[in-house]
């Protein structure tokens, strides 16, 4: 596999990356271990070098998964993990209070058996913590050699800039897919300005993209999708007519729908580096293939025009989580 540049910082990473946290949270029960382990080594057997995870999946499993399963190779990767939830919990909101940063970069070394994070996002950024103290701790950490990136997810260009101007940002991390194209409006020409990586989360609309989902799935209990409006049954059906574009498009280049989604989220820029996440070989093997398809500029016009012209319902977060973005 093809590598890519975060940004201006010098950090390679392949061309896709792993998003880990639905082997263990998420999207209802966990992977067992194993099954975990051997996928994470398949993706790394297959060109993937870029892994992401977090404390708050789990909490805490998902990172000492990932240390193991990526224990024989180590140096050869890159982790990305992250901070800002109060002990690792979403429930119990936001914390982002320098002790609390030392602390969880010191626990998350012992998870990931290893001795640093080569990635390390604020996971939302904390109303109560002004963000140039938050740099500021991270650029300690880098200095004491336990960090090498500083990242920040789901912030807005203010909050970006003023830590950028403490600590160089490597990378941000927020949703982008053709169903939430938010990002081209203002985040994506300020990450390009000031020479950052960009990492889209949920590349494949939380699998939504993949047309493997319409109005009649069920979800399991702990699927948090059960609680995203952009996954009621009714924006589900709603929805429906950007997948059936996306398989017209794919059926035409004989690909798959979910390869066609993160075609064309390569093709946006070359500094972003999009995680999908999956738990099932066959489906690794189908994103990773997605990395030798190229869009021709008339493709993206096609697409860009197609998709200018349909509406998606529904919102993309809980009203709760929706409060921790975008700050």
């Amino acid at each position: 596999m093809q590598k890519r540049k975060l940004g201006n910082t010098g950090l390679e990473v392949s061309t896709l990356g792993l998003g880990c946290m639905g082997l263990s949270f998420g999207y209802g029960p966990a992977t067992e271990k194993n099954e975990a382990i051997r996928l994470i080594r398949a993706a790394y057997e297959r060109g993937v070098i870029f892994f992401d995870t977090a404390e708050a999946y789990g909490p805490f499993l998902n990172e000492e998964l990932l240390g193991e399963a990526v224990a024989p190779f180590r140096e050869h990767v890159v982790i990305a993990t992250k901070f800002g939830f109060r002990e690792g919990k979403t429930a119990l909101g936001l914390d982002s209070r320098p002790e609390n940063i030392r602390n969880v970069a010191n626990a998350a070394l012992q998870r990931l058996k290893t001795d640093v994070i080569d990635l390390f996002y604020q996971h939302r950024v904390d109303p109560e913590v002004p963000i140039e103290d938050v740099a500021g701790t991270v650029q300690d950490l880098i200095k004491e050699g336990k960090v090498k990136h500083f990242g920040l997810s789901e912030a807005s260009v203010p909050t970006i800039r003023k830590a950028h101007a403490v600590q160089p940002v490597t990378a941000v991390q927020s949703e982008f897919s053709l169903w939430w194209r938010e990002p081209e409006i203002e985040l994506l020409p300020a990450l390009e300005e000031l020479g950052i990586g960009f990492v889209p989360f949920s590349p494949l609309g939380r699998g939504f993209l993949t047309g493997k989902i319409d109005e009649n799935t069920s979800f399991d209990n702990n699927d948090f999708r059960n609680n995203v409006p952009r996954f009621s049954e009714e924006n589900r059906k709603h929805n429906q007519v950007l997948v059936e574009l996306i398989g017209k498009i794919a059926h035409e280049r004989k690909a798959s729908a979910a390869q066609i989604a993160l075609a064309w989220l390569l093709a946006q820029k070359p500094w972003i580096v999009p995680i999908p996440g999956t738990t099932k070989l066959q489906r690794l093997d189908e994103n990773i293939g997605s990395t030798e398809i190229t869009l021709s500029d008339a493709d993206l016009k096609e697409i860009h025009q197609a998709i200018s012209k349909i509406t998606i319902k529904g919102a993309r977060y809980s009203e709760n989580l929706g409060k921790l973005v975008g700050k």
